[in-house]
């Protein structure tokens, strides 16, 4: 399983959903310092909020195979700026949370995500477990290991598929 880093907002859902993917009873936690996992790199909330603290949030994603952008479904504004998937080398996917609050508004947070320049949308409920499998799915994924020649020609193409 590829390894995900976890981004996003205080009680945005980050580590209710790293329990879900692991298949552990779903139990609030706050997460206090960064935590390095077996599938997952779950960070705190006051990273993405905190501009003294984002940088670190570039250290820690080297460590991942993706990068996932995670959003509660009520989100009352969008954290992530257009088009920051140009400072990330790893493929960066959109993760949805809390899709079953009364006042959530899903395709408003699936566009912010978009924007951001999110490859995939996986919108989930940690609790019941919805959408959880699509996305472990997505983790199990094998990537082709492309040789030098394949980066440089796809580089040349503007794809992103070359990390």
């Amino acid at each position: 399983m590829r390894k995900l880093f976890l981004c996003g907002r205080t009680e945005a859902g980050k580590t209710t959903l790293t329990q879900a993917l692991k298949g552990e009873d779903v139990h609030y936690q706050k997460t206090q310092y960064v935590n390095t996992w077996d599938i997952t790199i779950d960070t705190p909330g006051e990273y993405a909020e905190t501009k003294s603290l984002a940088h670190a949030l570039g250290c820690f994603s080297f460590d991942s195979d993706v990068v996932g952008l995670l959003c509660s479904a009520d989100e009352p504004y969008n954290l992530f700026d257009p088009a920051i998937n140009g400072v990330v080398n790893r493929p960066m996917i959109g993760i949805i949370t809390k899709i079953d609050r009364p006042n959530a508004n899903v395709p408003m947070v699936e566009n912010w995500l978009r924007e951001a320049g999110c490859e995939r949308i996986f919108p989930v409920n940690n609790l019941t477990g919805e959408g959880v499998d699509d996305l472990r799915d997505y983790l199990m994924e094998d990537r082709k290991i492309l040789n030098l020649d394949e980066v440089m020609e796809n580089q040349r193409k503007g794809l992103r598929d070359w990390a």
